[in-house]
């Protein structure tokens, strides 16, 4: 069983930034990539994007991209999600994952192990 807890979400203005975290424990070595995916009230969750666990590789949804990075500290089992130029469109409860299976992968039904997501609201 892998655990994941996402932290850091909250109340931003347009064009402001967050930074999301995710703490992962137990079987860690079971991972092989990392995801994060958002649900916004009355839609399906999304995908965001996904790193592998050990790195260089790395995906986004094309309305992230150039605003929303994922990184990685493998020492302290830690993945990130750095938001920047937030729009209200991105309001959402943002979730990380925890995935097993190879290649990297982008669907809600590929991940195994989920967090119990955390709310990021943007304000216009």
């Amino acid at each position: 069983q892998v655990q994941l807890v996402e932290s850091g979400g909250g109340l931003v203005q347009a064009g402001g930034s967050l930074r999301l975290s995710c703490a992962a424990s137990g079987r860690t070595f079971s991972i092989y990539g990392m995801g994060w995916f958002r649900q916004a009230p009355g839609k399906e969750r999304a995908f965001v994007g996904a790193t592998k666990w050990s790195g260089g590789v790395t995906y986004y949804t094309d309305s992230v991209k150039g605003r929303f990075t994922i990184s990685r500290d493998n020492a302290k089992n830690m993945v990130y999600l750095q938001l920047n130029s937030l729009k209200p469109e991105d309001t959402a409860v943002y979730y990380c994952a925890a995935s097993s299976a190879i290649p990297l992968r982008t669907t809600t039904d590929d991940y195994q192990y989920w967090g119990q997501g955390t709310q990021v609201t943007v304000s216009s």
